[in-house]
């Protein structure tokens, strides 16, 4: 995918300072304010200003009565629970937003991330599928995912039990972006606790729900279409003929993604979703080639060399790099991708250095993506 493939039809009012950040964050926490309705009300009063100063109004030409926007301490307690989460706040417009959204109509205004960000540049293959998957499709997701990874292929999913969990936990090595229900400090389910905390090391925990929210049923088809809007492709391994992942595949299809199935015995209803989108005109799939025919994915590019290989004497190099790390880090946690942009590398290229680093206990690892020194 190329970033010209992408338009939207929402005008980019990028929310540069605080008080705008803050300001949006109102306006979408308000009452019956949803993404599109957000969108509209930036597009027609200009700033989230305008719009919350307006919405009593228009709330009264509706019919509804009382109406009050957001208040400003409901925003302030979300934006002191995201610094406790370590999470940073994404917004429509800005330079980590991910591009693949913006030709949503409904694309989500703001969204909260937790791990590594640059995880949201590249190219994106969602794989989801059944919560009582059978250990067949589990077998399959794991092999699926670790492929097109292998592919340089970022897996997103939805940390459900079953196959996304499947999915995720053969992507960690190579990338994998779990989009949540709730709020991104909220793991659910609670028994994918010990992946979630693995995603928050090398993957990204993404949602656009408020920090601290219990997902609820009505939350997750909003979020299915999150998944679907990150991926060039969406991927079905197990389904029932009514089923979230069906959600996701419809989605796929309205926002113009491929979709590619998984199919199974006729008799097995985890597999009766996955034959009803072959039958309809998903892409059949077999194996991982089979997507990355189909997909025409080249060969990923070799990985930038740590910097220590790149020039002739690796010992000095590497002494320098370390000591480079370790003055950038102090006792107070630093988060890994902050370190690798205030150092302007890649993370494959600081990687094996934090490893060894770690292992000499000069540096400590700490839950949520955090780095310090010892």
């Amino acid at each position: 995918m190329t970033d010209g493939q992408f338009s939207s039809t929402h005008p980019k009012n990028p929310s540069t300072t605080e008080d705008e950040r803050f300001l949006w964050l109102r306006l979408l926490r308000s009452r019956r304010v949803g993404a599109t309705t957000f969108h509209r009300l930036l597009g027609e009063y200009g700033s989230a200003q305008a719009a919350l100063s307006v919405l009593p109004e228009i709330a009264a030409e509706a019919g509804v009565d009382d109406y009050s926007v957001c208040p400003e301490g409901v925003i302030e307690a979300e934006l002191r629970a995201a610094r406790k989460a370590h999470a940073r706040l994404i917004c429509f417009g800005d330079p980590d937003y991910p591009k693949p959204l913006y030709d949503l109509s409904d694309a989500p205004p703001l969204l909260w991330a937790r791990g590594d960000i640059g995880l949201l540049h590249r190219e994106a293959i969602a794989l989801v599928g059944a919560r009582n998957a059978s250990s067949l499709g589990c077998r399959m997701a794991r092999s699926l995912s670790l492929e097109l990874g292998q592919k340089a292929q970022v897996i997103v999913s939805g940390l459900a039990r079953g196959i996304d969990a499947a999915a995720h936990e053969a992507a960690l090595k190579n990338g994998t972006i779990a989009v949540f229900g709730g709020g991104v400090d909220r793991i659910y389910p609670a028994e994918n606790k010990t992946l979630a905390e693995d995603i928050l090391k090398q993957g990204l925990i993404l949602s656009e729900q408020p920090m601290g929210l219990q997902p609820q049923a009505r939350h997750f088809p909003a979020r299915n279409r999150i998944i679907s809007g990150l991926a060039r492709a969406v991927v079905v391994v197990e389904a029932a003929a009514k089923s979230g992942s069906l959600i996701t595949a419809r989605n796929a299809l309205d926002q113009g993604r491929d979709v590619l199935a998984v199919p199974g015995h006729p008799f097995d209803a985890r597999a009766a979703g996955c034959n009803i989108l072959i039958r309809d005109g998903a892409i059949l799939v077999r194996k991982a080639e089979d997507i990355i025919e189909e997909l025409a994915i080249p060969e990923p590019l070799q990985p930038d060399l740590p910097l220590a290989e790149k020039d002739g004497d690796s010992l000095r190099d590497t002494a320098k790099l370390h000591d480079t790390i370790l003055n950038r880090l102090g006792p107070v946690p630093l988060a890994e991708d902050q370190l690798i942009f205030d150092l302007k590398s890649k993370a494959r290229s600081l990687a094996p250095a934090l490893s060894t680093l770690e292992l000499h206990g000069k540096i400590l690892r700490r839950a949520g993506g955090l780095l310090s020194r010892r």
